[in-house]
């Protein structure tokens, strides 16, 4: 039959109302069962878990915007059963499991009861932040990067916490040159503010600061007395500091080096935020901008990177020297080879030629190098292109894929990697990088055509084969982002600078 009952259809199938030209129709429709599912899985549940946290975070952000100097001393109430089942749903449904091995689908199994169990222990204090799994990931220079996997009932409670508690308390807080995991900001208009202020500010040094192994290094103690400052609700507090000192699970052994913050968990990045908040950003705009600066001056931070710009060296260099001060009283570091100071900006190019030297230096920003250039007239312009070595990288991870897919059909490994091409297109294609990005297409297609070549002795592959599949497949190489000054002045009004904060 073609209606017939099958476990995953509806006892109903829905049609669509008659259309008769009247307000009423001639027949009205039936609604459709709601499917069947893991229990509290339903789309209306759903819904409903939705509006319920939105109202909360709501409530929380109108009272933080009437009273920007109180402190909030009931939040917790606000993470009740239906915001620990908005979190769940929230979360990566193929993350890896952490250190207790419960994947998102097998806590899904009977998840009310779970809800309701993990509800009750949170109010109760007898809720306990489970160790992290770490998890080296290699890094370019060599090293590696550690992460944490948190468990999957520190993932609901982080996420459920973070977005209706946390967010709502400091984006009414954080500055207008914050961007890294902030709602509505991201990698480019981060990129975007930093070109208009280096295009229209009287910029001519800049200051390009790495802090070093910044996540973990965060100082416990003084991240919760910044969190204090606007939070009193201790039980919040402490829901925090048991995130904190939960450690890590590494080779089968726990341990806790009692500084830092577990780097991937869900709460690590807001606690960056909030850490940087008052260590950084506060210091800078209520001092350095407003008091010690005798030029022009701009600063935009991502998460722990974050570029300065000067119109004077001397201000350059006193900034340097104080920054470096200012850190270390709050146990942070600033790496010493990655921290530099150029000259950079509309009369560089021009001072440095008189002076016999070279073409001025660039620096790398959100996996761009920033690098001085002219327009046809002969006006200074900013350039971007991607970041050599992290081009370099991407062909060689495709490179291992491709001869991994050796055999395949041509005809998917093209539809592939025109995807990848689509990707890098939507983060790499801004104004004046195109010619590095037909550089990245023409460098793909020499690998693809090598990788068919090996196939066989007796393959015959040529260019005009590669160049039918990449017409069909790839997408059209082309500029997908606007001008900075273009489409950062209809942005820039959004989440303009608060500075409410108490600098410490």
């Amino acid at each position: 039959m073609m209606y017939g009952m099958e476990k995953s259809d509806s006892a109903i199938v829905a049609e669509k109302s008659a259309n008769k030209g009247t307000s009423v129709p001639a027949e009205s429709m039936e609604p459709r069962a709601e499917p069947k599912g893991n229990p509290g899985s339903q789309s209306t549940r759903r819904a409903q878990d939705r509006e319920s946290v939105s109202q909360a975070a709501d409530r929380i952000r109108q009272f933080v915007q009437r009273e920007p100097r109180e402190r909030l001393t009931a939040l917790l109430h606000h993470v009740t059963v239906d915001a620990l089942r908005w979190a769940f749903f929230e979360l990566k449904k193929d993350a890896a499991a952490g250190a207790d091995g419960m994947t998102w689908r097998m806590y899904g199994e009977g998840l009310e009861g779970r809800l309701a169990d993990l509800h009750n222990r949170v109010h109760s204090g007898a809720y306990r932040a489970k160790p992290s799994r770490r998890v080296n990931i290699p890094k370019p220079d060599g090293g590696t990067r550690p992460l944490g996997v948190a468990a999957i009932e520190d993932k609901i409670v982080q996420k459920a916490v973070t977005e209706i508690i946390l967010t709502p308390i400091y984006e009414a807080e954080f500055l207008g040159f914050s961007y890294g995991f902030r709602p509505g900001r991201g990698a480019h208009k981060a990129l975007d503010a930093l070109a208009v202020g280096l295009t229209r500010r009287k910029i001519n040094w800049v200051v390009d600061c790495d802090i070093r192994a910044f996540f973990d290094n965060v100082s416990r103690s003084w991240l919760v007395r910044f969190l204090e400052h606007r939070i009193g609700d201790k039980r919040v507090i402490r829901l925090i500091i048991k995130w904190l000192n939960a450690g890590v699970m590494e080779a089968g052994e726990w341990r806790d080096d009692l500084r830092g913050t577990p780097q991937g968990s869900v709460a690590s990045p807001i606690l960056a935020n909030i850490y940087l908040h008052y260590v950084l950003d506060l210091w800078f705009q209520k001092k350095w901008r407003s008091r010690e600066v005798e030029g022009d001056t701009v600063i935009v931070r991502y998460a722990d990177d974050f570029v300065v710009g000067f119109q004077h060296k001397r201000d350059a260099e006193r900034f340097l020297r104080a920054v470096k001060g200012r850190f270390k009283s709050f146990e942070l570091e600033i790496h010493p080879n990655k921290t530099r100071l150029i000259e950079f900006g509309r009369y560089a190019q021009e001072r440095r030629r008189e002076r016999g030297m070279g073409r001025p230096e660039t620096f790398d920003f959100l996996g761009f190098t920033h690098y001085c250039t002219e327009k046809i007239r002969g006006s200074f312009q900013l350039g971007r292109k991607p970041v050599a070595k992290r081009m370099s990288r991407t062909l060689k991870r495709i490179a291992e894929e491709l001869r991994r897919r050796m055999h395949c059909d041509v005809i998917d490994t093209a539809k592939w990697l025109g995807r990848v091409v689509d990707g890098w297109l939507n983060y790499y294609a801004v104004p004046t990088s195109y010619r590095y990005l037909h550089r990245f297409a023409a460098r793909l297609k020499r690998l693809w055509l090598r990788t068919l070549r090996r196939r066989s002795q007796k393959d015959r592959s040529k260019r005009a084969d590669i160049a039918r599949l990449v017409a069909s497949h790839w997408p059209e190489l082309g500029i997908r982002h606007p001008w900075p000054d273009q489409r950062f002045a209809v942005s820039a009004s959004w989440g303009a600078t608060q500075g409410r904060s108490r600098m410490p």
